[in-house]
């Protein structure tokens, strides 16, 4: 049995499937991103899903593709707990970027990968190899145009006054902006970047509001000046994204990307289903 995993801040997808490419059950655990989690909580997500937990042993490999797996520290942390939990299993883990390449490109074809979730990231895939220019500081500094880098600015501008009364109003009614209720989140519990992306589907439902068609127009531009811009020959390869931030703003994105002369490829809300189907074409 092989277990194919696509793991966010937010979601973890597990797939397991048998010698033979067949699908033998789904299941969904919370995020487990060792960038922002204790080993203790990850392994605490794992064994508490029964489904997993009853299948431990049986699990002869293991295809992990998570955020927060791009150095070393917490590639080596998961893949600790991993082994602890399928004793029986080959172990690997690659960060969500390659989950992202695997799911949506044509074998060997070059292009942009981009990732716009609930964080972001960028990489040229040459057809064999994936390269990457911009090594991630993480939710805090990096991240343009993800799920918390637009729950940020939400709770910047509501604190500032600079959201339109209508829809700030609109905004307080929706969610509680109690600033110890904020702070709580972001500085006490665990995976504060998940909690900021929560308040993007605010800027999904409200996308036509003038004050929210600024806020995407500049995060969608930071990202393209910032990730996109930085391989020279992005403007002659189709850009595919993958996430659900993507998925949502297709057409604010097409016309951002358009603007800088980029072409826009697929988009993938998420690669889970691209994933299974690259591993049961190659193992």
């Amino acid at each position: 049995m092989r277990l194919i995993v696509d793991s966010g801040s937010t979601k973890t997808d597990w797939i397991a499937i048998d010698d033979s490419g067949n699908i033998l059950f789904e299941t969904q655990t919370l995020g487990l991103n060792p960038q922002v989690l204790s080993e203790a909580i990850v392994e605490e997500r794992i064994i508490n899903n029964y489904d997993l937990y009853r299948i431990r042993n049986e699990v002869d490999s293991t295809f992990f593709y998570g955020a927060g797996c791009g150095t070393e520290p917490p590639r080596k942390l998961m893949e600790g707990v991993l082994k602890s939990i399928f004793q029986n299993s080959m172990i690997s883990v690659k960060e969500d970027t390659y989950a992202a390449v695997y799911a949506i490109t044509d074998p060997g074809e070059p292009s942009i990968v981009c990732i716009l979730g609930t964080g972001s990231n960028c990489s040229f895939y040459d057809g064999e190899i994936v390269h990457q220019k911009i090594t991630s500081l993480g939710y805090i500094l990096m991240d343009d145009a993800s799920g918390n880098y637009f729950g940020r600015q939400l709770l910047r501008d509501y604190y500032f006054n600079k959201i339109p009364k209508t829809l700030s109003d609109s905004f307080a009614e929706e969610f509680n902006l109690g600033a110890e209720e904020i702070k709580t989140n972001l500085y006490k519990k665990s995976n504060p970047n998940t909690y900021l992306a929560t308040f993007a589907k605010f800027v999904i439902v409200n996308k036509n509001e003038p004050y929210i068609q600024g806020l995407i127009n500049k995060g969608l531009g930071l990202f393209i000046e910032n990730q996109i811009s930085q391989f020279e020959n992005a403007k002659e390869l189709p850009i595919h994204f993958i996430g659900s931030i993507s998925y949502f703003l297709k057409e604010e994105l097409e016309a951002k990307l358009t603007s800088y002369g980029f072409t826009l490829g697929k988009i993938l809300k998420k690669p889970i289903e691209g994933l299974v189907s690259y591993h049961q074409s190659t193992d």
